[in-house]
């Protein structure tokens, strides 16, 4: 399909609609002329769900619980992949092989050498894709990025990002149980290594498992370091270590730490994560956000504004910038924009981008479980130390193998 005009209809399917897959699909249906014909879900009773709320909206939508259907359905123009992350990287190439254009939920993927399969699938089409990192589209993020740019906070040689999250909890240990009515859990599970059905290891807190996610330094962290990286305009950093654990819930089901804080060195500044469950009084009494601290003043940004807190006598504190809009709808209607006027080059939030912080973030990860000090090499794409090079991909189980391009 081809579209020459910003009226023309798009087609969506979506894949993966309990959570972020339905708010990402409620907010690209704002957009003029924009329909949802297929929808699919593991979960027979998501489906149902979101076949009533699409029918209430005049839409009634195919359903599919096998993505590889979707794919191959001819009234489907783009896909919306929301799945857990491990699926991101092998659902994205396939429907970029299947002809349609890609908004991917971020992480890009679950592992660096799968940000590099995508990235070289994607390169080798003609196919629009956007990743979910909404921020970018968002008026106040882009201001605040001007200001550090603009050099009035002198010079900077800390940059820090954080996610203290008080509402996350203890994940508690449940027994393993029967599959629920309705739902394809060998196929929910994929190329991840079988386990028998355990609640913990479903929906919202697959996120806690490396088999499937890595924690808040992939969840919140691709958020905020993307935008500690734009600030800074950073590339590649010289080196990154990390430390942390259980040290809020020691006996916590999950796999990834509670506690963590990671550093990555580059020439001339540090960019410095620390994420937390239980305690929301994170850094600047904010739970989450980027600090750029200079010598003249320090800017904390977050999801409601910004504003810049000035070292005494040097210069002009600027009061809060608050939030002003909607930086997934502004974000889905630049995809869709992208997507009718064939303009790869004005997505916010391009996949070779999108990787570059969906690897830093897992470098991190891989500092935390290795326990050492990483020099990555770029040129050669690995590290110095062998023992984060066997974490560099995801275990493939059941059948399904790497992406060849």
């Amino acid at each position: 399909m081809e579209f020459n005009n910003f009226s023309a209809e798009v087609r969506v399917g979506a894949i993966g609609i309990k959570g972020m897959g339905w708010h990402n699909l409620e907010a690209i249906l704002k957009v003029d002329s924009v329909r949802c014909t297929a929808i699919c879900d593991i979960d027979d009773t998501v489906l149902e769900q979101r076949s009533k709320q699409l029918a209430e909206r005049g839409m009634q939508p195919k359903q599919y619980k096998d993505f590889n259907e979707l794919l191959a359905d001819a009234e489907v123009d783009v896909v919306i992949i929301a799945t857990p992350d491990h699926w991101h990287c092998l659902q994205a190439i396939a429907a970029i092989k299947a002809g349609k254009d890609v908004y991917v939920e971020k992480p890009l993927a679950n592992s660096i050498l799968e940000c590099d399969a995508l990235v070289r699938a994607a390169n080798n089409s003609d196919r629009i894709v956007q990743v979910g990192q909404w921020q970018r589209s968002q008026r106040h993020f882009q201001d605040a990025v001007s200001f550090v740019h603009s050099g009035k906070l002198g010079k900077i040689r800390t940059v820090k990002a954080w996610a203290y999250l008080g509402w996350k909890q203890r994940v508690p240990e449940k027994p393993d149980g029967p599959v629920p009515a309705g739902v394809d859990y060998l196929l929910w599970q994929g190329p991840a290594e079988r386990h028998s059905f355990n609640p913990n290891r479903f929906h919202y807190d697959f996120r806690w498992y490396w088999d499937y996610a890595g924690g808040l330094m992939t969840d919140w962290g691709v958020h905020l370091l993307d935008y500690a990286l734009l600030g800074m305009k950073a590339s590649v950093p010289k080196s990154v270590m990390a430390t942390g654990g259980k040290f809020a819930y020691p006996e916590d089901a999950g796999d990834t730490p509670d506690t963590l804080t990671a550093v990555y060195e580059f020439d001339g500044f540090n960019i410095v994560w620390e994420h937390a469950t239980s305690i929301s009084n994170g850094p600047y009494g904010r739970e989450h956000g980027i600090a750029f601290i200079g010598d003249m003043g320090t800017l904390v940004l977050d999801r409601g504004g910004w504003e810049v807190i000035a070292e005494k006598d040097r210069m002009a504190s600027v009061p809060l910038h608050p939030r002003e809009d909607d930086g997934l709808a502004l974000h889905m209607l630049n995809f869709v924009d992208a997507v009718r006027r064939r303009a790869p080059e004005i997505i916010r939030a391009p996949v070779a981008e999108a990787a570059h912080i969906a690897k830093l973030s897992h470098m991190g990860n891989i500092a935390y479980r290795t326990g050492q000090k990483l020099i990555w090499n770029e040129k050669k794409g690995r590290f110095s130390e062998k023992a984060a090079n066997n974490l560099l991909a995801a275990s493939y189980h059941n059948g399904y193998k790497f992406p060849k391009l």
